[in-house]
């Protein structure tokens, strides 16, 4: 037995396509506003034909009433089918085309009337407005039937009222001058329509373009996921429009930024202020992955132009990645200053065991005593003019590392750094950048020598890092500080121009500021000046009492990586 196909109903409703949906709702809307002034017109027209047909009727009885031999003939003469009335009132009627021309006396009686067996009758509506001496307009329903009338007082040469006029126009007319109005009016109407119908469709050609065929219920889907998305996210999301004003921020946006609300509506100076962040956000740095610091974090930017002229940019927070880096990096300058130490250490311990087998026993001694005074005179050196363990301990280990590049560190007999830094840990992290900066600068380069000076000047700390490499253009001594700018082949793990820039980030947080310059005899000369980094008394100090001296080897560590 086959089975029978199961049959498909036909589902009314409104069509699923956005697009469709105002198609059908801009022409219920044209056809509606069409009917509705269609009729709003023809309402008042009918009342306007009414009165029209009314003042043509009052017209051409006060024209009749204005004839003098009308009231002589009706005071003279019997009222008669033949009479003078009678004639005079057709003639008029036949003139004009009213429906009736009425000429009555006092009592009410017909003198004239267009059925000729009515002259002599009694009018068949009330004539006692028109013979007190008013106007009359109405439509009203007599002997012909339903008719637009007038009436006026008909008087004599003495202005007596002697009797009245009626005139009568047929309403039939009246109303075929209204039904052949709508056609026209239709016409009318259905160009406006038309107009609105092809309004409609292109305005929906354009919906279809814009919104690229979707249906309400996945825009409202889309919208709900990209807020979700968007606030999700770990990645900084900031929209600008065309006029480049900010208008979306993510909750990470607002986060890395240290920006919220308030900034949308306002262009990337207004709400960030002036610096790279702002010109990326601006487009007016071009590129992928550009780099920008906002406050102290290290942010990675991209910025892709919309097609409505926006731009929609995207952040990522690198900072523990470049910590990461720059740990890996001081990790790896670490191993490689361990890997010529063991070496070096190999060479003294076989030089060491030579001695003693050729029982050269005083030298041997000697030999032990100078290898571990060369690094007792550089730790104590430092330690006597830097009384901060974590500063002395990194410079105490950058030295080690500078030895084992072949660079001669340093530092200047004009320090003198006391144990009450308000901020040692930021410090740290300006001086192990500039000596790392340093340091890569006069590598490979002969007597390469990097200077380091310290010194207090009341409340104010102030760094010098001098180097004999090839110095700084002066065209470019602004351009170091900025965020991403570096001559330096970057390293593996990310992108340089960092340094530089956080140290001066750091500097004016304080009030301070960075500089760089030519050194006396060549090279570069870093100068940062930190006001109020030193505590004013001894009291001061000891509400935030600094580390124990047994601390100082392993603040050695902590050292490096903060200033990297």
């Amino acid at each position: 037995m086959r089975s029978t196909p199961p049959v498909r109903r036909l589902r009314l409703g409104m069509p699923r396509r956005m697009v469709s949906q105002v198609l059908l709702m801009q022409l219920a809307i044209a056809a509606g506003v069409v009917v509705l002034a269609t009729g709003l017109f023809l309402a008042p027209l009918s009342d306007q034909l009414d009165d029209q047909a009314m003042r043509r009727a009052l017209a051409i009885a006060q024209t009749t009433a204005a004839v003098p031999q009308i009231a002589e003939d009706l005071q003279n003469t019997a009222p008669s089918v033949d009479g003078p009335v009678q004639r005079e009132a057709e003639r008029i009627r036949e003139a004009s085309g009213a429906e009736y021309v009425v000429v009555m006396d006092l009592h009410g009686t017909r003198w004239s009337h267009a059925d000729p067996t009515q002259v002599g009758g009694h009018v068949s509506t009330d004539p006692s407005q028109a013979l007190s001496g008013r106007d009359v307009m109405e439509i009203d329903s007599g002997t012909l039937g339903r008719s637009a009338r007038g009436k006026v007082p008909l008087r004599d040469s003495d202005g007596t009222i002697v009797g009245a006029v009626s005139v009568g126009i047929e309403y039939d007319s009246v109303r075929a001058r209204l039904i052949h109005a709508i056609p026209g009016l239709f016409a009318y109407a259905g160009g406006a329509l038309a107009v609105g119908a092809l309004a409609a469709w292109l305005i929906s050609r354009r919906v279809h373009r814009q919104t690229r065929d979707l249906a309400f219920s996945d825009i409202s889907a889309l919208l709900s996921e990209r807020e979700a998305m968007l606030h999700g996210i770990r990645e900084g999301v900031v929209a600008l429009d065309r006029a480049g004003r900010v208008r979306l921020l993510n909750d990470e946006a607002q986060r890395l930024l240290g920006i919220g609300e308030e900034a949308v509506g306002r262009s990337p100076d207004e709400a960030l202020g002036e610096g790279r962040t702002a010109d990326v956000l601006a487009g007016r740095v071009t590129g992928t992955d550009l780099l920008a610091v906002s406050g102290q974090r290290v942010l990675i930017a991209n910025r892709m132009p919309t097609d409505d002229g926006g731009a929609v940019a995207t952040l990522r927070d690198r900072t523990e990645l470049e910590q990461l880096g720059r740990e890996l990096d001081s990790t790896h300058g670490l191993i490689d200053a361990l890997r010529a130490q063991d070496h070096e250490h190999a060479n003294r311990m076989h030089t060491l065991l030579g001695l003693l087998e050729l029982e050269r026993y005083d030298d041997a001694v000697e030999f032990v005593g100078e290898v571990v005074g060369d690094h007792r005179a550089t730790a104590e050196q430092v330690t006597e003019k830097i009384e901060d363990p974590l500063l002395a301990a990194l410079l105490v280990g950058k030295a080690t590392v500078a030895a084992e590049r072949g660079v001669a560190l340093r530092v200047s007999d004009r320090t003198r750094l006391p144990d009450r830094l308000v901020d040692p840990r930021g410090l740290v992290t300006v001086v192990g950048n500039l000596v790392d900066n340093a340091l890569d600068a006069v590598a490979g380069t002969p007597h390469a020598r990097v200077e380091v000076e310290l010194r207090a000047e009341g409340h104010t700390a102030v760094l010098r890092v001098r180097d004999t490499g090839p110095g700084i253009p002066e065209e470019h001594r602004e351009s170091v500080f900025t965020e991403g700018w570096s001559t330096k082949k970057p390293p593996a793990h990310g992108k340089r121009g960092i340094g530089l820039s956080l140290v001066r980030r750091l500097a004016e947080r304080q009030g301070g500021s960075a500089s760089v310059g030519e050194a006396h005899g060549g090279g570069a000369e870093f100068t940062v000046v930190l006001p109020e980094a030193v505590a004013g008394t001894a009291l001061d100090s000891a509400a935030d009492p600094a580390p124990q001296p047994a601390l100082a080897a392993s603040a050695k560590g902590t050292a490096e990586e903060e200033s990297r």
